[in-house]
């Protein structure tokens, strides 16, 4: 069968499971709808929070970013997973303990300020729509290219099914989904790299085989010296030496690590389990899960830029795979002949390159790039949609729940009934996929650039928000305010200069400091932390029950009742 019928076969059977689930796990209370009765099993919230974290920039864009940055693309590597740890260690627990429904609720309760909780709202709205965008721009990708279809029909076909899981199931629905959608990701993800790292090393396991010799068939040589040889041979940079600045990779990797820790829909994802307790154990369980992902990623990376390179540079272009032919129909591919031989030369002078790739295919076109099964091609597809989905389905409830609950229920509307309150979380739901939509048909970026956007800005507003909130009594609402403020403010304004209003500065001469915008988060991080104990310093400590508050979330104990 052709790789397009296994994949429409893959989608049914996958869209059909994940619809399925919504209407078997449909809520029926608000409870339900934002943190599924808090009664979730933790190594079932573990698989669900690795789908929500494990987005289309994990699963289509880190390898592609590797791929082609080297050794300068594996700070979002460290930054991601760097930033889970610290959200296991400082933020889940203490946050489950607190027993809000959302990142909103515990910043206007703990800072007992609507000012504080409405400014929260405000950034996991901005926050959580830059981040879908990167979701829908990966789903239109893959349904543009394995279903043939146009980039913005994927993406309308990406936006229905989300909606419809979201809308009836609320986080109960979307729970369930998402451990099916590992299940799927995870696997479409592994099969390939085990096949290919089979194939051009003899090693089953891609984490060993990312350290092995090719075969003979391959040229023989360890993998990563070989592709060294190829780089500097075809003028790029050497693949296992950093090019980006080092205060730059830094500043990038502590956004990353600090913006996952503040990110509203993976923090939601711990007050689904019972206790505190099972916060923990779900914790521990969503780090393996993902570790088996991001653990493989390098080794995708370097077998797909080696099988990339070998197979397009010089080559014929008339005698190009089918693959070639179908990724330049959704113009992520083009090849411009500039001096009419009829070879694809790819090489690292932008002069005399004549191919363009964009880097979030390499995941997807790896398979037909190494010639596996059609299945296998499939399979992949039908894994970076499930990625993609799941994510996005956790924005839009954040979305959702940051309107229907934190602006109405408790800030402007408070009279309204239960019934009422879903109602307004569903439409709000509606208006995101719409906004979403539109934006993953005209994307600011790479899927990962995006969404390392809204890790920054997550860094700079909620991360010193929340640590605070836990560990300093002392922190009050002026503090707090005034921090997520600049924090925010500095952060989106130095990302839409350099992105948008001039991007023409955008490089290392124009940065500030050298620090790029996806690297800007950790500055605004501190300048929020320094705004916020600056401020708090010079006013009113807060009331005396809110420190009793600070201090006993911090002792063993369940879930406290406020």
């Amino acid at each position: 069968m052709s790789v397009q019928v296994w994949t429409y076969g893959f989608v049914i059977v996958t869209f059909s499971l994940y619809i399925g689930i919504a209407i078997w796990s449909r809520a029926s209370s608000t409870k339900e709808f934002y943190i599924a009765g808090g009664h979730v099993h933790p190594l079932a919230n573990g698989m669900a929070t690795a789908a929500d974290w494990m987005s289309a920039a994990s699963f289509i864009s880190m390898a592609g970013l590797i791929s082609f940055l080297g050794r300068d693309g594996t700070f979002y590597l460290m930054g991601w997973t760097g930033g889970y740890v610290l959200l296991a260690l400082l933020l889940a627990p203490y946050l489950r303990k607190f027993g809000k429904f959302t990142v909103p609720d515990f910043i206007g309760d703990r800072y007992y300020s609507q000012t504080a909780r409405l400014i929260a709202v405000f950034c996991a709205i901005v926050i959580s729509f830059v981040y879908v965008c990167g979701q829908m721009q990966g789903a239109g990708i893959v349904f543009s290219r394995f279903l043939e279809v146009d980039i913005t029909l994927g993406v309308v076909i990406g936006m229905t099914i989300v909606f419809f899981y979201a809308v009836m199931g609320g986080m109960k629905g979307i729970t369930y989904t998402q451990v099916a959608q590992y299940c799927v990701l995870i696997f479409a993800f592994m099969v390939p790299a085990v096949f290919i790292s089979i194939m051009t090393t003899g090693n089953p396991v891609p984490q060993l085989g990312f350290g092995s010799e090719l075969t003979e068939a391959f040229g023989g040589g360890y993998l990563l010296d070989r592709l060294d040889g190829l780089s500097r041979e075809l003028g790029f940079d050497v693949y296992t030496e950093g090019q980006k600045s080092t205060q730059d990779v830094f500043f990038i990797t502590a956004a990353l690590m600090f913006g996952t820790a503040g990110l509203p829909h993976v923090i939601i994802r711990f007050f689904t389990v019972p206790n505190v307790r099972d916060a923990r154990r779900s914790a521990g369980y969503a780090l393996i899960f993902i570790a088996i992902l991001y653990t493989a990623a390098p080794a995708v990376a370097a077998f797909a830029r080696t099988n990339l390179i070998n197979t397009v540079n010089n080559a014929e272009y008339s005698e190009m795979p089918e693959w070639f032919s179908k990724w330049e129909k959704t113009n992520l591919i083009a090849f411009e002949d500039k001096n009419n031989d009829g070879r694809i030369q790819f090489v690292g002078d932008p002069e005399k390159n004549e191919l363009t790739v964009n880097r979030d295919i390499i995941v997807l076109a790896n398979p037909e790039i190494a010639g596996l099964p059609n299945w296998v091609i499939a399979l992949v597809a039908a894994g970076a949609l499930a990625a993609a989905l799941s994510t996005a389905a956790g924005l839009l409830l954040v979305i959702s729940t940051s309107i229907s609950h934190d602006l109405l229920k408790r800030s402007l509307m408070p009279d309204i009934t239960e019934k009422q309150e879903l109602l307004y979380a569903r439409l709000a739901i509606f208006v995101a996929v719409l906004i979403a939509g539109y934006y993953g048909i005209n994307p600011p970026g790479y899927v990962a650039q995006v969404v390392a956007f809204a890790f920054g800005l997550a860094a700079a507003s909620f991360f010193p928000a929340l640590v605070l909130g836990i560990f300093n009594k002392r922190m009050n609402k002026e503090g707090a305010i005034a921090g997520m403020v600049c924090g925010f403010t500095f952060t989106a304004g130095y990302i839409i200069y350099f992105k948008f209003i001039n991007p023409a500065a955008d490089n290392a001469a124009g940065w500030w400091f050298g620090i790029s915008p996806e690297g800007i988060g950790a500055l605004g991080t501190l300048i929020n932390l320094s705004a916020a104990l600056l401020v708090a310093k010079f006013s009113k400590e807060p009331p005396e029950e809110v420190q009793k508050i600070v201090e006993t979330i911090r002792l063993p104990g369940e879930a406290m009742e406020h």
